[in-house]
């Protein structure tokens, strides 16, 4: 939005900005903020940064524990949410350092910086541009209990099916049970939240590709955006997610990105496209290719197939995650990749014809993720693939070009799969971690932290009773 600070403080003095805020994200992907008053907003800032203390982030100490938060000025926007008119920006963390500081190697923007810079500096290519789908549910009510005493959850959208004989203020047109992909009004009563979100973004710079009502009857929302780069598009999946749910608790609503909220309904997940461009030129592109893919695209591929189950540990880092990725819910679980074939890991969309277009996508992620290590991950992966020529129908992962959920145990079992649970996919990321560290994009401490923090996750989550636990077992 800017170049430099005097044209932020004019425009704040223009347009009645009393606040700047910073935003910076956490480990775990979640935004925190910390603001000063506009006047104080000054050319030192930008020089000396904002001290804070990242240990209450989540990252592990360093040898030099104080930390600077320094804005990016073209970042900067007007948060549509604060009571007092408010300037956001995001920006990198430094470590304070002699003879200058230098960048917080665990820090999500800095990663994903330097494995741009990785990609860069192989010759491979310049720009990796993405592509998110993002999948939400928009509810009336949520209330969750976990306590030795008991643990509950409660659920409730007006829409849904389970409300069709509900007492009260009830015009029927509910949502049949998984039957609201593309459905129209009546049934689809979120379409003005979508646009009025949609809206949001645009003039947030998100240019929305469109949005619709998915297959989860219980308000299950997509919003399709238009490709960019690697770093932009991990920036603007924090503000979407960000637009989406201040927009929901501003209309008396909730919004969860979660994988899978609802038992028997389809899941939550973040399909990511991408493309690679050296010197403005497209590198997937090849007419005689496999679904007119060239050898990079295809190695490419390859590397991400090989890595797949590893990368879940950043691409699906929820014990919910591994709730979404079962069989018969449009959510993949067989690694392989194949043209317009949803039940595939990597399907390429037959309708993006063309140099400039010809893209695939990912289909096994989802928005629990933090965007900047996962983004960042799948490029290394692909980067590995590259530099090892690895050919994805030679290490056996198709082309699958047929149903996958349809073949039978045995042929199943021929056929690599992805973790079935989020130590599995610990576990693979420990056995597989190499690629992520070339070129120190990322760091060792960082792998070891996540894999401990997600452990302990999945151990909580193992430790608790569950309600069919009662079901089975109370009166054995």
């Amino acid at each position: 939005m800017f170049t430099n600070v005097e044209q932020a403080r004019k425009f704040c003095a223009e347009n009645g900005i009393e606040m700047v805020d910073f935003m910076m994200v956490d480990l775990e992907g979640r935004w925190r903020h910390l603001t000063i008053p506009a006047a104080r907003f000054t050319q030192d800032t930008m020089e000396s940064g904002v001290g804070f203390d990242g240990s209450n982030y989540g990252y592990a100490p360093v040898e030099k524990s104080d930390m600077v938060f320094v804005p990016d000025l073209t970042s900067a926007y007007v948060d549509a949410f604060s009571e007092v008119p408010t300037l956001a920006m995001l920006g990198d963390v430094l470590v304070i350092d002699l003879p200058q500081n230098r960048r917080f190697d665990q820090y999500p923007r800095n990663v994903a910086l330097n494995a741009q810079e990785y990609m860069q500096q192989l010759g491979v290519a310049d720009e990796m541009r993405m592509g998110p789908e993002y999948e939400f549910h928009v509810f009336d009510h949520i209330s969750f209990v976990v306590a030795p005493d008991g643990s509950k959850y409660h659920i409730d959208a007006d829409q849904a099916e389970w409300n069709t004989g509900a007492k009260g203020e009830n015009l029927g047109y509910k949502m049949p049970h998984k039957g609201g992909y593309h459905m129209a009004p009546p049934m689809d009563r979120l379409g003005g939240f979508r646009s009025r979100v949609a809206m949001l973004m645009e003039k947030q710079g998100i240019a929305v590709k469109y949005h619709h009502h998915e297959v989860g009857g219980p308000g299950q929302l997509e919003i399709e955006v238009e490709m960019g780069g690697m770093l932009e598009m991990a920036d603007k999946t924090m503000m979407t997610k960000y637009l989406v749910k201040n927009a929901a608790i501003a209309e008396g609503k909730t919004a969860t990105f979660m994988p899978k909220p609802i038992f028997g309904e389809a899941g939550n997940g973040m399909h990511v496209h991408m493309q690679l461009f050296k010197g403005g030129a497209p590198l997937f592109y090849d007419e005689k290719g496999y679904s007119q893919l060239s050898d990079t695209a295809l190695h490419f591929i390859g590397g991400i197939l090989s890595h797949a189950r590893a990368l879940c540990a950043f691409t699906n880092p929820s014990t919910n995650s591994y709730k979404r990725l079962v069989p018969g819910y449009e959510a993949p679980v067989t690694i392989g990749y194949a043209t317009a074939n949803r039940s595939s890991v990597i399907r390429i969309p037959a309708y993006a014809k063309g140099p400039d277009k010809k893209r695939f996508e990912l289909r096994s992620p989802d928005a629990t993720c933090n965007p900047y290590y996962a983004f960042s991950a799948i490029l290394m992966a692909g980067l590995d693939g590259v530099q090892k020529k690895t050919d994805p129908a030679k290490a056996g992962f198709g082309p699958y070009d047929f149903n996958l959920y349809n073949l039978s145990p045995e042929e199943q079992s021929r056929i690599k799969q992805l973790p079935r649970t989020l130590d599995e996919a610990l576990d693979a990321l420990e056995a597989d971690d190499a690629f992520l560290k070339e070129g120190g994009v990322f760091p060792e401490t960082l792998i070891k932290l996540w894999v401990d923090k997600r452990r302990k996750d999945s151990a909580r989550y193992n430790q608790l009773p569950h309600p069919v636990e009662f079901e089975t077992s109370y009166d054995i």
